[in-house]
């Protein structure tokens, strides 16, 4: 069975780049985290995004949209594209050829793969108008995949209630093709 992967392209500015980012990743994990989460909202370009209230969470996801960041403006990318991963992987037994015991390895179940291109807008207010638009899709399409039998049928059994996820949660950057951060 593959891994299911749900691809977000969004273009972006300067101004809110790191916020929209922040956004988007506090969305994904809003609806992939099956602990007790603690809801958060943020008003991201006069769009309220889900958020989840957790230190950790908060500063994972800070850490990567900021290596995402330094990666565009110091020009580790050359054409100002890159892209954040999330995937989501349970643990299970990992066997040798005579079906030996030899620990867990992490199984994805799951991978969310955001686009970002950073531009420069010609016009502030019409970019920050159709970037609050795709925002909006965005969390439409996270909203409607993850309700759907599909995005249902993807999620492994829950074996683990301990925490804020049950399953590891691996976010990295990827420029140009190779993993950063």
């Amino acid at each position: 069975m593959s891994t299911p992967t749900i691809t977000i392209d969004i273009v972006l500015d300067r101004r809110s780049a790191k916020e929209v980012l922040r956004a988007i990743l506090h969305a994904i994990l809003f609806h992939r985290l099956f602990g007790t989460v603690k809801p958060k909202t943020y008003e991201v370009l006069d769009v309220t995004v889900p958020g989840v209230a957790d230190s950790e969470m908060e500063q994972l996801i800070n850490d990567k949209v900021d290596v995402f960041w330094k990666a565009i403006e110091n020009g580790t990318s050359t054409n100002k594209r890159g892209q954040i991963l999330v995937t989501f992987s349970e643990k299970r037994p990992k066997k040798s050829w005579f079906q030996v015991y030899m620990g867990e390895e992490d199984v994805p179940w799951e991978q969310w793969i955001v686009n970002g291109e950073m531009r420069q807008p010609k016009s502030d207010k019409d970019f920050d108008t159709t970037l609050a638009s795709t925002l909006s899709k965005t969390l439409h399409t996270i909203l409607t995949y993850t309700s759907s039998e599909r995005g249902r049928t993807a999620v492994p059994l829950i074996t683990n209630a301990t925490g804020i996820s049950p399953f590891p949660i691996k976010i990295s950057i990827k420029m140009d093709g190779t993993e950063i951060g």
